[in-house]
């Protein structure tokens, strides 16, 4: 039986992804608006896929419902587009989704309803449901985001004009030593937190706020996307191939300031907001700008994961879960890992191809907010709301 915290706290995830879908048009359910994502419709339908896999066929055994629709929901099983395309019309995914989710909240909720099982245990199982859940309804939210970037809004005009502002040299210092890495709590841990490690440190200074829009757009400025020198040799393949040249969600109005279209439409930028929507290319470029200002700024790097989970269990550093931050290491496991529930979930992102994303975002889901949690994408993602934090050398 599982906790009655836990359970409502699913059932309420559940009903946000379906009321998402039941808002938007049903032209655009099943519609992919980035070629990164897939649609709204498909992340709802691989949430309950996943659920159903999980209780029905692996604890009870039950394949009925989990064969049917395991091409449509499972990544690589066939084209993403043609996915999307083979849904059902919203209204039945949904009623379909609303049934499912409702049958699997009752025997979570009922004792005996489920058989015993260590994956079960201390609610294990179902912490990973819910938080597996809340990033597919993150991903959800950047699906609308996407829609909301390819309206136009050739009447908006901006009220106050960003302007650029060099970057400060507000740090904090993180002395030499060694520190505690990962999670102790076990049953709301991802697999990739544990066990919690001891790591050693070399000093170092970390900006104590991640890098604002009025700080990216100095870079703009200065060429920075002119500018190869900035630029590693992948990230100028990256950067020729997608014809980046500001933020993704950054547009200019017709007297040539820019403004950001966020989730609800058009709005002016914050200068002292974190800027958003940047690949990782683009924040070693910013990185490697600042290396070369003069005076404390230089040397500045991306942080290591560790890094920041070291300055943000010591409350050092503000801003946390704005967004996203880029980290300098590939996503890896910790030594002695072990997979749960098996290495379908974790062991899929060890690939050298992904980079650890650490705090969160705006639009992220409680379950998922603590300083150990593990965050990643490819350093081409850009729909993620992924920002910047630097690092440099110890004076």
């Amino acid at each position: 039986m599982t906790s009655p915290q836990l359970l409502a706290r699913l059932s309420g995830l559940q009903q946000m992804m379906r009321d998402l879908l039941r808002g938007v048009p049903a032209a655009h359910a099943n519609q992919r608006f980035d070629p990164a994502l897939s649609s709204l419709g498909w992340y709802l339908g691989r949430s309950v896929y996943r659920e159903s896999y999980w209780l029905r066929e692996v604890l009870a055994g039950d394949t009925d419902l989990t064969d049917r629709v395991r091409p449509l929901f499972t990544p690589g099983a066939m084209d993403p587009a043609l996915q999307s395309a083979r849904l059902p019309p919203p209204a039945h995914l949904l009623n379909w989704a609303a049934q499912i989710q409702d049958e699997h909240l009752r025997r979570l909720a009922t004792p005996g309803a489920l058989p015993a099982s260590d994956l079960l245990r201390n609610d294990r199982l179902q912490w990973l449901l819910l938080q597996e859940g809340a990033r597919d309804y993150e991903r959800m939210l950047m699906v609308l985001h996407a829609a909301r970037m390819q309206q136009r809004d050739d009447g908006y005009r901006v009220e106050r004009a960003l302007t650029a502002r060099i970057p400060a040299a507000d740090l904090v210092v993180v002395e030499q030593g060694h520190y505690r890495i990962g999670s102790r709590d076990e049953p709301s841990a991802y697999d990739n937190e544990l066990p919690p490690q001891a790591v050693e440190l070399s000093g170092f200074r970390i900006a104590k706020r991640p890098v604002s829009n009025a700080e990216f757009l100095a870079f703009i400025a200065a060429g920075g996307y002119r500018e190869d020198r900035f630029w590693s040799e992948e990230g100028r393949r990256w950067r020729d191939g997608s014809g980046a040249a500001a933020p993704l969600h950054w547009r200019r109005d017709r007297t040539q300031c820019w403004y950001g279209i966020g989730l609800q439409g058009p709005v002016d930028l914050q200068p002292d907001a974190p800027v958003a929507g940047l690949s990782r290319h683009e924040a070693q470029a910013f990185a490697a700008w600042v290396a070369g200002l003069d005076g404390d700024l230089n040397g500045a790097v991306l942080q290591h994961e560790y890094q920041w989970e070291v300055a943000a269990r010591a409350g050092l550093i503000e801003g946390i879960g704005q967004v996203w931050e880029w980290c300098a290491n590939p996503f890896h496991p910790y030594p002695e890992f072990r997979p749960f529930p098996d290495s379908s979930i974790s062991q899929a992102d060890f690939d050298g191809a992904r980079f650890s994303l650490r705090g969160a975002s705006l639009h992220t889901q409680g379950c998922l907010r603590r300083a150990s949690f593990r965050n990643r994408a490819a350093p081409g993602d850009r729909q993620g709301f992924t920002g910047i934090r630097l690092v440099f050398p110890p004076k």
